[in-house]
């Protein structure tokens, strides 16, 4: 059975943040770039239940990883990845 794949502007949606491109590049900028010691889900800016989204799904490596691993290297660069 496969997995499902997810995508930047389907995590953004399941983030409850607007998920088109222009609002994701604005989000990108406004909040890149991330220091190395900080783990993603401990930015300041997510609300709780975001974080936990985010903690949880990294550390039971679901089906969002793979996204949510993109969008920390994102944050971590800046949009030009």
């Amino acid at each position: 059975m496969e997995n499902p794949t997810h995508s930047l502007p389907s995590l953004f949606k399941q983030l409850g943040l607007p998920d088109d491109a222009e609002s994701i590049d604005k989000f990108i900028s406004t909040h890149s770039p991330l220091k190395p010691e900080l783990h993603l889900a401990d930015a300041f800016f997510w609300t709780q239940s975001q974080a936990d989204f985010l903690r949880d799904d990294i550390l039971e490596d679901a089906d969002w990883a793979e996204v949510v691993d993109q969008l920390d290297v994102m944050l971590r660069k800046g949009r030009g990845v």
